[in-house]
């Protein structure tokens, strides 16, 4: 579940609407104080920061966001600077981009951005990620993998994230790339952790508490590895196709709500987050 603190996270797919409804970055500008927020776009991740942060810097002005800035973040050096840990102490809203999610954990990984980023979760900012920004949320990410491959131990390379989330592994662009092999190789190795696949235009909006809601127009799908009974992970060759029994699988549309803590979805009837 997320760290102890005050903060929310916005963890999306991927390639969510920009041009019609926005239906997720306004949920996004609303949290972060709309008119009276103030959100800080990190392009860390990718590789042309100025073109990626001149489109969500004019974006979240669209949208009514009062005060927004860009923070690019292009070396360690960048990330270890005062005046970049001050561009985060005042914001209610912290957007990170897509691009490279270990670009993103490599730069700034133990640096003041990343102890600024954690302070601002823990007083009650606003924490989201598009694509690779959304895989780096959690402890442990997925940062490559076969894709549309059945799952064996070599479709799948981890490494560690963000640390913002806990016992929870993301991987976006879920069904528009074929992706669950390599989240349930994922989860083979890892089974202490739920496996998050999140479809593009589609995210999750966790709480402080550690449950989660469903936002987009796609699904997310839950991976809960902890009950399996069999698994040759540790004995397989590289190429050769994983055994998993009695993996536990749920597909959830907008509106659904999961307990990541007691691994477990939310009656639908229950509106409390």
């Amino acid at each position: 579940m997320s760290k102890q603190g005050k903060g929310t996270l916005v963890v999306i797919g991927g390639a969510e609407d920009r041009e019609h409804k926005c239906l997720i970055l306004k949920k996004f500008v609303a949290l972060s104080g709309g008119e009276e927020g103030s959100v800080v776009v990190v392009t860390a991740a990718s590789a042309d920061h100025q073109a990626t942060g001149d489109l969500y810097l004019s974006l979240f002005r669209e949208l009514g966001v009062g005060d927004v800035s860009v923070l690019h973040v292009d070396s360690r050096q960048d990330a270890c600077a005062q005046a970049a840990e001050e561009t985060l102490e005042k914001a209610t809203g912290i957007f990170f981009t897509g691009g490279d999610q270990l670009r993103l954990t490599s730069t700034l990984g133990g640096t003041r951005v990343d102890q600024a980023l954690h302070k601002a979760y823990r007083r009650g900012a606003i924490i989201a990620g598009t694509s690779a920004g959304a895989s780096a949320m959690s402890e442990t990410m997925i940062v490559d993998g076969e894709e549309t491959e059945a799952p064996r131990k070599n479709t799948v390379q981890m490494a560690p994230g963000l640390g913002l989330l806990r016992g929870v592994v993301v991987d976006q662009h879920f069904a528009q790339r074929g992706r669950l092999g390599r989240l349930l190789a994922a989860v083979a190795q890892y089974p202490y952790v739920l496996g998050v696949g999140i479809d593009e235009d589609t995210a999750i909006i966790v709480s402080a508490e550690g449950t989660f809601e469903v936002v987009g127009s796609q699904t997310v799908t839950v991976i809960d590895g902890k009950q399996i009974r069999e698994t040759n992970v540790s004995v397989t060759a590289p190429q050769e196709p994983l055994a998993l029994t009695n993996v536990l699988l749920h597909v959830l549309p907008a509106g659904y709500k999961f307990d990541i803590k007691n691994r477990h979805p939310l009656p639908m009837n229950n509106r409390h987050l």
